[in-house]
């Protein structure tokens, strides 16, 4: 079954059942069929198996019961590994369908993340997405809207806020958010990320200019890959792993990389629920079709606090944070003395539900969830704006809207080729 053929109803009848005065609980929650019992495994789908996708078929506590891809050859890679009770499908929707499937992973280009993320919510599926969540911030916006009407549990999959060391430190964020919520360092902070914690390793990833029309491989399905996106004749350096050199699809190593770096950020200066008002970028003219190196990137916050990032890997010396009391540089290092022992008298962070399987289960709220990611996915959205558009910018974080910039403004909201719309 092709893209064409497929009725729209069953998206117009979602839409509907979407806006009811019910929740979907998924089946091992109340019992289903059977009356399954909670403890048992909960069902998954993977949509989109490239390299990333087929990295994740086995999740903790779940079973896979189906794969999903345009391109033949990645989707017979997955079932082959996903083993012979894992059914493949070329449309995504057909595997929302499914009344079995419990979650449903996203790891296709970001191009994707927010009209699958919505019809996956409206389908009553919870939902794990890859990082970055949207590829605008209006996409982000209705992602929200549609997780929160629906009661879905949402994560996305970046888990450097709760977990893992934070780049460069040598610790969790932990520390150093009782740092910054006991006042040491004073305030407002000012956070720079740099290359010297890799910020920039994929920065190379930029887009091609001059991309000679090739025919298209018997394999993929291209016009299904583009799916929202404007039509661009076929080369291979459009899809697949270069695929985030283009705006179209991404934002470069910047899009792939920058929630990674920059969510633990914005947990670190208690931010979850606001975005910078000022965002001002140092690049070169960028091409309108393919990503290009930038210098430097400053986004401030109403009460003064920064974020600075540095392309360029120039501030080699300057610490992760500085406040008017001190600084905190990598490796936990700092001006004030004895940092590490007067840490012990701040509280810890609140506990947080970190294991996904277990937040779906109980219908509790994931760590990174559809709110607080997509307010780190607007960082990174609000930086890729202010490069295109190459001159200050100020943001209204309530409305999300860009104020007195109908220009920045059209890249909030992206028209989607026809016929996908949110």
């Amino acid at each position: 079954m092709t893209q064409k053929t497929i009725s729209r109803r069953r998206f117009l009848a979602r839409s509907a059942a979407g806006a009811a005065a019910f929740t979907i609980v998924p089946r091992h929650v109340l019992g289903g069929a059977g009356h399954v019992p909670p403890s048992e495994q909960l069902t998954k789908a993977v949509i989109g198996v490239g390299g990333m996708g087929r990295g994740h078929l086995k999740l903790g506590g779940t079973r896979l019961l189906a794969v999903c891809d345009v391109d033949e050859n990645h989707l017979k890679q997955a079932m082959t590994l996903g083993g012979k009770d894992v059914k493949g499908y070329r449309d995504f929707r057909e595997v929302l369908d499914r009344p079995d499937i419990d979650i449903v992973h996203i790891p296709t280009p970001p191009h994707w993340h927010g009209l699958i993320s919505i019809a996956a919510a409206e389908a009553g599926k919870d939902i794990w997405c890859e990082k970055p969540m949207t590829r605008t911030i209006g996409e982000g916006r209705r992602v929200v809207e549609a997780v929160q009407r629906n009661g879905r549990i949402f994560r996305l999959n970046t888990w450097f806020r709760f977990a893992d060391g934070f780049y460069g430190f040598g610790t969790t964020v932990e520390p150093i958010k009782k740092l910054v919520a006991g006042g040491m360092l004073g305030w407002p902070l000012t956070a720079t990320v740099s290359g010297v914690t890799g910020f920039n390793w994929k920065f190379q990833w930029s887009g091609r200019t001059n991309l000679p029309p090739q025919p298209v491989p018997k394999e993929l399905d291209y016009d299904f890959w583009l799916g929202p996106a404007p039509y661009k004749p076929y080369n291979p350096h459009r899809v697949h792993g270069t695929f985030r050199g283009y705006w179209d699809y991404d934002g470069g190593g910047l899009g792939d990389m920058g929630q990674h770096y920059l969510d633990p950020v914005q947990y670190i200066l208690g931010k979850d629920d606001t975005s910078p008002v000022r965002i001002e970028a140092d690049t070169p003219q960028q091409h309108p079709d393919a990503v290009g190196a930038w210098r430097r990137i400053e986004l401030t916050y109403a009460d003064g606090c920064k974020i600075i990032l540095d392309g360029e890997n120039k501030d080699k010396d300057a610490p992760f944070l500085a406040g008017p009391n001190g600084k905190l540089y990598r490796g936990f290092k700092s001006d004030i003395p004895n940092i590490q022992k007067k840490l012990a008298a701040f509280p810890d962070p609140e506990p947080r539900v970190t294991d996904f399987a277990h937040a779906v289960r109980t219908r509790q709220t994931f760590a990174l969830n559809e709110s607080n990611g997509h307010r780190s996915c607007t960082i990174v959205n609000l930086s890729k704006i202010a490069l295109r558009v190459r001159r200050p910018l100020r943001f209204d974080p309530v409305g999300q809207r860009f104020i007195d910039d109908e220009q920045a403004n059209r890249l909030v909201d992206q028209p989607m080729r026809a016929p996908w719309h949110l």
